[in-house]
Parts: C-alpha cells; sequence; structure tokens
C-alpha cells in the first residue's frame, strides 16, 4: 500500500449486519477515501452466521457485502479506494472467492484477499474450549490486514478480528508501523473504535440529539497521521455532526476502564485527549499505548436451549391483581411435568390513570420461558395460556398468538494463548504469509485515577440527571457497560463524586446485587460502570426486556437526584 500522502483517510460504511445498504456508495461518492472499512460482526452476527454455517457450509458470511460489492466495486477501483471488512465472518475464504467470481463477471480488476486464522472450532479439544460450540473465534488484530494490503490487495476480507482492528491495518501498511510502535498503534486502535459504529460517532444514539440534526446521518471519517493521532470528521453536506460530545459518547461505547485491551496493543484512554479543530472535526491525540496480553479473547456461541414468550395485556383497573391472577392460573394449567425449567414474568406499567385510549390504560405482563426440551416451551406453553381466555382476568386478551417457541443461544467468553492461534494473511494467487503474535506482551494492573476537588456546596433542585450528563450503553457478553460524561469541568467535579456505585445502584434498582465496576476517565470527564450479569447469558438468549442494554444509559439519566442548581 502506497505512502506518499502524509494523512490516511479511513471511512467506514457499517456498524452492524444490517446497517444502510447505501452507505457505501454514499461514502465512495461523498468525498476523497484511500479506505473504506465495514464492520459486520457482533456477538448475536456471530450465532446467526453459524447457523447459516449449519444448513449450507458454503454460507457463514455477510451476504449484503457481496450484494454491495455487485453495486459499487467498480466505484471503489475506479477511485483507487481500498476496501477492508470483515464480513468473511465465519466463512472469509468463501467470501473471498464469491468476490472474485464477481469481479471477474462485472470485468473489474480487483485484488481479493482474505485473513483467517481466527476459527478455532476445528481445534477446540487441542485448545481446551469447551464442548457442544456453534462457533469459536479469536478476535485477531491487524498485522494481517497490513500483510495483503502491503502485497497488493483491493480488497481484504477478514472474519473476526476486532472491530478496532479494521482501521488499525490499513495504517500499520501505509505508514510502515512495527508492533514497536505502541503509540501510534494505540492511537490507531482509539480511531478505530470510533469509527466502528458507523453512525454513532455523527449523532446517532446521542444523548443530547436534540441539538443536531440526526435525521440521516452521515457516516464517519478518520484522517489519520504517521505518529497516530486523528481527525474524526464526516464528508461534506452530510447530516449529522462531528463534536467532542459524539466522539466521547463513542469511545465510552462498549469499553471498561483505562486499558482497552487488543491484541496488538494496549490502549490507554486515559491519555486519550479531544479538542475541537472546526465543524465537524475533532483531533483525537495523546494516545499512550502498552504491549498488549499474552492472550487473545476468543468468542463461543452454543445453542442455549429453547424459548418462548407471551404477553398478556391488563387493562384499566387493578393491574397488580390482575397480573397475580394471571400468574396463579397459567401455573395451575400446565400439565404435571410439562412446567419449563424457567419460568420469568415481567410487569411492565405502561398504564396511565383516566387514560384517553385504551392502549395507554393497559399495562403488559410478559412471560418468558426457558427449556433444554423444546416440547416445554412449544404447544403445551402456549395451550395454556390460550385456554385462559373466557376463565381468566377481565379484559383477557393476548399481544399475538403464542409462538412454538425458538431456539436461543450464548455467547461467552474464553481466552487462549496467542502464540496459540495461527493468524494467517491469504493473498489473491493463494500465497500464504503467516502473521506472528505481538513480541512482548504485559497485563499491567489496572491505572486508578485520582477524584477531582469536589464542587463547592450550594442550592441544589431535584432534576433528572440527563440535564447535565450523557450516557451511552451497550453489552459485552452477558455484562452491560455504561459510561456517563459531564459537559464541562464544575459537571465532571460534580459527576466523578456523586454518581458512585452505591449512588448507581440506588437509581438503576435492577443492578442491586450485581456486582459493579466504577472506573474515572478524567480527560473523557467520564465515569464508566461495567454491571457483570446485567445481560444474563447475552442478547441472543433474550434475558431481559432490553438484552444489550442500549437503552441503559437513557434510563439513568431519566432518573431524578439533587443537582446543583449552578449546573442547571
Amino acid at each position: 500500500m502506497a505512502r506518499a500522502r502524509s494523512v490516511l483517510r479511513i471511512g467506514n460504511a457499517s456498524g452492524f449486519y444490517g446497517d444502510r445498504f447505501a452507505a457505501v456508495r454514499e461514502m465512495l461518492t461523498g468525498g476523497p477515501l484511500d479506505v473504506l472499512t465495514g464492520d459486520y460482526l457482533a456477538e448475536l452476527t456471530m450465532l446467526i452466521l453459524a447457523r447459516d454455517r449449519l444448513k449450507d457450509p458454503s454460507l457463514g458470511y455477510a451476504r449484503t457485502f457481496l450484494r454491495q460489492m455487485e453495486e459499487c466495486l467498480g466505484l471503489a477501483r475506479e477511485r483507487d479506494v481500498k476496501i477492508v471488512v470483515n464480513a468473511g465472518g465465519l466463512n472469509p475464504a468463501r467470501l473471498a472467492d464469491a468476490l472474485r467470481q464477481l469481479a471477474e463477471r462485472l470485468g473489474i480488476r480487483a485484488a481479493v484477499a482474505h485473513v483467517e486464522g481466527d476459527d478455532l472450532l476445528p481445534r477446540r479439544s487441542e485448545l481446551g474450549l469447551p464442548e457442544g460450540l456453534l462457533a469459536a473465534n479469536a478476535y485477531l488484530g491487524g498485522f494481517g490486514i497490513a500483510a495483503c494490503l502491503a502485497e497488493g490487495a483491493d480488497v481484504v476480507v477478514t472474519g473476526r478480528v476486532t472491530d478496532a482492528a479494521l482501521v488499525a491495518g490499513p495504517a500499520i501498511a501505509h505508514f510502515g508501523w512495527t508492533a514497536a510502535d505502541l503509540d501510534a498503534l494505540a492511537g490507531a486502535v482509539v480511531a478505530g473504535h470510533v469509527l466502528e459504529c458507523g453512525a454513532q460517532a455523527t449523532g446517532g444514539n446521542y444523548a443530547f440529539f436534540r441539538e443536531h440534526d440526526v435525521t440521516r446521518p452521515g457516516f464517519p471519517l478518520a484522517e489519520l497521521h504517521a505518529d497516530g493521532s486523528s481527525v474524526i470528521t464526516k464528508h461534506p453536506g452530510t447530516g449529522g455532526a462531528v463534536t467532542v460530545g459524539t466522539v466521547t459518547a463513542q469511545l465510552l461505547y462498549e469499553t471498561g476502564g483505562s486499558h482497552y485491551l487488543g491484541p496488538d496493543v494496549t490502549a490507554r484512554l486515559d491519555t486519550v485527549r479531544l479538542a475541537e479543530e472546526g465543524p465537524d472535526r475533532v483531533r483525537i491525540s495523546g494516545v499512550r499505548g502498552e504491549a498488549p496480553p499474552p492472550t487473545l479473547k476468543v468468542g463461543l456461541n452454543r445453542l442455549g436451549g429453547h424459548r418462548n414468550e407471551v404477553v398478556f395485556v391488563l387493562t384499566g383497573l387493578d393491574i397488580e391483581a390482575k397480573a397475580d391472577l394471571v400468574q396463579r392460573q397459567f401455573t395451575a394449567a400446565l400439565p404435571p411435568g410439562a412446567r419449563p425449567a424457567e419460568l420469568r414474568w415481567t410487569l411492565a406499567r405502561t398504564d396511565h390513570p383516566d387514560a384517553a385510549t385504551e392502549e395507554t390504560a393497559s399495562a403488559l405482563l410478559r412471560l418468558t420461558a426457558r427449556d433444554p426440551d423444546p416440547a416445554k416451551v412449544g404447544r403445551e406453553l402456549g395451550k395454556a395460556a390460550v385456554e385462559l381466555g373466557l376463565a381468566g382476568y377481565p379484559g383477557f386478551h393476548l399481544t399475538a398468538p403464542p409462538g412454538p417457541g425458538a431456539p436461543y443461544g450464548v455467547f461467552t467468553a474464553a481466552y487462549v494463548d496467542a502464540k496459540a492461534v495461527e493468524h494467517t494473511a491469504v493473498l489473491s494467487d493463494g500465497r500464504r504469509i503467516a502473521v506472528p503474535p505481538a513480541p512482548a506482551t504485559s497485563q499491567p494492573p489496572e491505572a486508578a485515577a485520582e477524584l477531582p476537588e469536589a464542587l463547592p456546596t450550594g442550592p441544589t433542585r431535584r432534576a433528572p440527571l440527563g440535564l447535565v450528563a450523557g450516557a451511552r450503553s451497550g453489552d459485552k457478553g452477558g455484562d452491560a457497560n455504561l459510561g456517563v460524561w459531564a459537559r464541562g469541568e464544575d459537571g465532571w467535579r460534580w459527576l466523578a463524586h456523586t454518581l458512585t456505585v452505591d449512588k448507581l445502584r440506588e437509581l438503576l434498582p435492577e443492578t442491586a446485587g450485581l456486582t459493579v465496576t466504577r472506573h474515572l476517565l478524567p480527560n473523557l470527564r467520564a465515569v464508566n460502570f461495567t454491571v457483570t450479569g446485567l445481560l444474563g447469558d447475552g442478547v441472543a438468549a433474550q434475558h431481559r426486556f432490553d438484552p444489550q442494554a442500549k437503552a441503559l444509559g437513557e434510563w439513568l439519566r431519566s432518573r431524578h437526584l439533587d443537582i446543583p442548581e449552578a449546573l442547571l
């Protein structure tokens, strides 16, 4: 990959499998780019692709990307834009072959390479991984991508790499970094983390969305420099906004403490500095890097059993009594031996007193059933619910007839020695390049940040936290991540002293009894929480109403507490 330009412009056109289809064309035509990346994988996606592969061994990749390339591969080659995506999923070699066939059919010259070695399922026993897995994939770094680009690849397809590797890999190839360039690598990883979720960096899912026109936010790009610093921006004339706030929100997304561990480098999030450089331009600088850990994270997906759901509608008066009645009646109606291993009842009080419409006078009682045996969450479960119809609470009805039940997945993480993973770059001519693990590793303890000076006491007012703080939340397996940031220095001084673990538990009662870890990130004026176990077995298990904790931060922002009037 040529190194003539001092600035490398890397864009993003996908934050998940199912993101805006037109984004690839929009990014290619919206302004100059050197590289266009796309993130198609998530924990749930890997399970979906694993089930695809079970039905047809030639599948297991994100088919949407192939359709996008049918429309835009020629455009990318005309503009000399490299394409780097993880759309290969569980079958990057097959997607690479399909792309070569597509290019030949369209008469386009394109060198397609891929990265493999992340699929550890065939080596499950050797590596000591558990039985019964559908997928086991190590999170690889960016050096395999870099090797493909350095050898002239126009398109690089990967399987499970870290999301940030899609940006770090092209930067390694362009600037000629080695494993020893830890600060530069860390800077690229931070830029990659900002880009990886697409429009979340340009105003999507942003706490203060009313301040910007986010009707159709554009996708982000990073202008990367040789020292690893970058400017996050977007193409001119596209919607949304790039501000210190939108970048902060994305930096906090699905991260934990000050050490952001990766296969190439550990990026120190407590060293990140953000500065507005102009309209829709935020500079990221000062990022320090340390040697990566000696192990690689491995995402494990398996079937956890079968589940079903029935939602009862409770309308008008006596909501609590109606909920109690239906639970007693339903339990009594289940035949002996037909009770599922887990029955979970959740009452959502969506009803309003003296409501003007029937819907707003109604609450929802959700029954979730899980069992290894599909029969126990199938016909008998639905039959027991339906047969209560004329013998149940007044106004009995369901949101929909009960279905047959469906399998659900479980995601867990394991760790293996990085030296045991055969990271390989496979070039368009079939040559294979072995990518060595990081030559030096370490696993230092988490850095403890000092509290800022407390804000002087003064008059307070009871008000929602969201008036003075933003939040962004998400999932990591069964754990929830919740980042909260202040918009000014006084707000940070108050937030750091007020939003403790105990206060979080008070504001979010669902976290009671769970392990909650708090980290301070003073440069970002942020506190970042990990709530262990809030999401049960992960998103595929549908453990709670919001199984990915996407709105956990907005729930917190809606909660009232005593806030200094000087901040309001």
